[in-house]
């Protein structure tokens, strides 16, 4: 897990691990690729990104994942594809943690992640910090996290 340690490209929030492997800059804006390590029984609030499709490669652990109103476990060796302006959220099932990598299209959202970290901002307290940022990312809170 050293890895994992905090540097110009990965950043800590709530206990997860953001490192941007491919920045958009690389791509034109195109896509962007972040390797995250999210501890047991994490997860976001239900959201839509309104302008990104969002991919997750399974490295390892388990998450449970819903896209309006259907649920799926992926684990080691499986993706999960989440078009854009689609409600959803997942949970991070089981005692190990998950490793998965996010792919967004088009790149930028990763930000978001920054701006969560540099803020060190809490749930709920900072929620109204919180929504400022995901608008400024195309991104609106929907519901609750996952049970």
């Amino acid at each position: 897990m050293s890895e994992f340690t905090k540097t110009n490209d990965t950043v800590e929030w709530l206990g997860t691990f953001y490192k941007t492997i491919l920045d958009p800059a690389a791509t034109g804006a195109g896509m962007s690729i972040v390797d995250s390590l999210s501890p047991p029984d994490s997860g976001p609030p239900r959201h839509v990104h309104h302008a990104e499709d969002e991919i997750f490669v399974m490295l390892s652990g388990q998450c449970r994942f819903w896209l309006e109103g259907t649920e799926t476990v992926a684990g080691t060796g499986e993706t999960v594809f989440i078009p854009r302006g689609k409600e959803h959220t997942f949970k991070v099932v089981g005692n190990e943690p998950s490793r998965h990598l996010i792919i967004l299209t088009p790149g930028g959202f990763e930000g978001f992640f920054h701006d969560m970290a540099s803020g060190a901002f809490a749930i709920p307290a900072d929620m109204p910090a919180i929504e400022e940022s995901a608008k400024r990312h195309n991104m609106s809170f929907t519901g609750p996290p996952l049970d």
